[in-house]
């Protein structure tokens, strides 16, 4: 018997959204019904990232921790990329402060990837188009041509893994808590990073301690990124295909909550039995490896 030779089933946001609507004993018939749906599967998304079902949007992010100059060196690093592209590069220096002649803006330069554009910290506002800006310690003036996007690194859910890279060897580095970050009595003294603090918020931070005594180390580590949202009806779900049954249990558990409330029960029961099977696929596989104790007795 012939098989069909293909392994790319998928199914794109509309063919998702009528299983679901049958599921729960509905038609998908208006432009409403398909924005309450793709709202709903935002939501499960949403779920999903709180419920740590995300594996396969972990990424490695390998981030240059630029010495900073002496006025903003508690090292505080987006985690992602924000890049500004500006008319010219080149006259700047790496960790230096750079401040926006119309908005007062200011953010350190992490990189310059090329002649055109920067890699920078969070900075502290929005800079403006056309505007000038000018850096603290070269002098050095251009203009900003396009703004700094925040997107990817607003995309972040957490970071996991994390060591610092200095020449070639890989040394692992502490996560510590707020409080402790705190409670460091200086936080501008410089050296190898030991530890470093993940502040998450909408645009979430990483700042290490110490601080940066070089411009050449570097942060690599692993970062659980958003799924992508629900939006063109056409898209296909940002998840691999065996996790589809569980997209699919649970957008219609969310839509038997609005319209199909006698059927609740039976939704959700499905859709946890979908998601702890998804779960358990969705863990890493290691093998056991145990190490034997040795102790000797005097007698």
């Amino acid at each position: 018997m012939a098989t069909s030779g293909s392994v790319d089933f998928n199914l794109d946001m509309s063919e998702i959204t009528e299983e679901a609507f049958e599921r729960c004993g509905l038609e998908l018939r208006t432009g409403y019904d398909a924005r309450t749906a793709r709202r709903s599967l935002n939501l499960l998304f949403a779920e999903w990232a709180n419920r740590g079902l995300n594996l396969w949007t972990i990424e490695q992010v390998t981030q240059t921790l630029a010495q900073l100059s002496t006025s903003s060196s508690v090292a505080t690093y987006p985690i992602g990329t924000i890049t500004m592209t500006v008319g010219a590069s080149g006259s700047f220096s790496v960790g230096e402060t750079i401040t926006g002649g119309t908005s007062s803006t200011t953010a350190s330069i992490i990189t310059k990837p090329s002649s055109t554009t920067m890699t920078l910290t969070v900075p502290s506002g929005d800079f403006t188009a056309s505007e000038t800006i000018t850096g603290s310690s070269s002098a050095a003036t251009t203009t900003v041509t396009a703004n700094p996007g925040l997107t990817d690194v607003q995309a972040t859910v957490d970071m996991l893994e994390v060591v610092i890279r200095r020449d070639g060897d890989d040394i692992s580095v502490s996560r510590i808590n707020r409080e402790d970050y705190l409670n460091i009595p200086t936080k501008t003294t410089q050296g190898r990073p030991t530890q470093y603090y993940v502040n998450r918020l909408i645009t979430p931070t990483v700042t290490v301690w110490p601080s940066p005594e070089n411009s050449t180390d570097q942060l690599i580590y692993y970062r659980v990124k958003r799924l992508d949202d629900a939006d063109a009806s056409t898209n296909n779900a940002q998840v691999p295909f065996r996790f589809l049954p569980c997209l699919v249990a649970g957008l219609a558990y969310h839509i038997s909550v609005k319209r199909a409330p006698d059927r609740i029960g039976i939704l959700k029961n499905i859709y946890e039995e979908e998601f702890q099977r998804a779960a358990s696929e969705d863990g890493e596989r290691t093998a056991l490896r145990l190490v034997p104790t040795y102790t000797s007795l005097r007698l």
